[in-house]
């Protein structure tokens, strides 16, 4: 509607004041940020983040429509979610985000040979099931592993699915865990820093927090853990990156 009419913005009101550098219930030091950009925004959704829903943000983005997000309750000017800017992409990460919504599926003993990571997917798909996290261990003896996440509500379709893979492509075994989590870090500035995540690996490897699972995009590092560790990673990844610092 904003977009169709022209808005210069669009202020959605919400039961919180803004977007927070993390979950202010995980992390006492979060601070609500004054600018962030759309695909900060999209990435801090998909990730969990309650506060704006991703299809709005996909159109907010395409029509280019800053959103401003704001309390119900307060006078707050809350956060705008807009264009990126030399000011964002100076910031080397904007927010960590979570969720606890993961399975871990792993499909052991498969033979590495063209078309098995097909017969792996391609049934998932055809049931509708989202597969994000994927990893495939080095080739033993013509053999190998596949992992990947999947939401815990699609936990048992999956691992029947697998079980007719196994039978037809030769595996091994099927195991499976419900007791991981996600946790991001992100931000525009990644574009153009180095380190990141070798930062990130340092800060949480110093508390014993064994990493599961790795996956990367342009301004996201995403790390699989144990979910009785996304307390104290949040914190820690929060403190790492200075996020508690007000450089708004």
């Amino acid at each position: 509607v904003a977009a169709a009419l022209g808005s210069v913005e669009c202020h959605i009101f919400t039961d919180v004041d803004g977007v927070y550098t993390t979950d202010p219930r995980l992390c006492e030091e979060a601070r609500k940020i004054d600018r962030i950009s759309y695909d900060e925004m999209l990435e801090m959704s998909s990730m969990g983040a309650k506060v704006l829903q991703i299809r709005s943000v996909e159109f907010a983005k395409k029509y280019k429509v800053p959103v401003r997000v704001r309390s119900t309750f307060s006078s707050d000017p809350g956060t705008l979610v807009t264009q990126e800017d030399d000011m964002m992409e100076s910031v080397l990460v904007s927010g960590i985000a979570y969720d606890k919504d993961q399975a871990r599926v792993t499909l052991c003993g498969i033979p590495d040979k063209p078309g098995i990571s097909a017969a792996i997917f391609v049934p998932l798909a055809e049931k509708g099931v989202l597969v994000d996290m994927i990893v495939q261990n080095t080739s033993l003896d013509g053999h190998t592993d596949m992992t990947f996440t999947i939401s815990r509500k699609d936990l048992k379709q999956t691992l029947a699915i697998m079980e007719e893979v196994k039978e037809r492509t030769g595996a091994t075994d099927v195991v499976s865990d419900v007791n991981v989590a996600k946790v991001s870090a992100i931000g525009v500035g990644m574009r153009n820093h180095s380190g990141v995540a070798a930062r990130a690996f340092s800060a949480l490897t110093q508390e014993g927090i064994n990493i599961l699972m790795i996956s990367t995009s342009e301004i996201k590092i995403t790390i699989l853990i144990q979910e009785k560790y996304v307390e104290l990673a949040v914190r820690i990844l929060h403190d790492t990156f200075g996020l508690d610092w007000d450089i708004n």
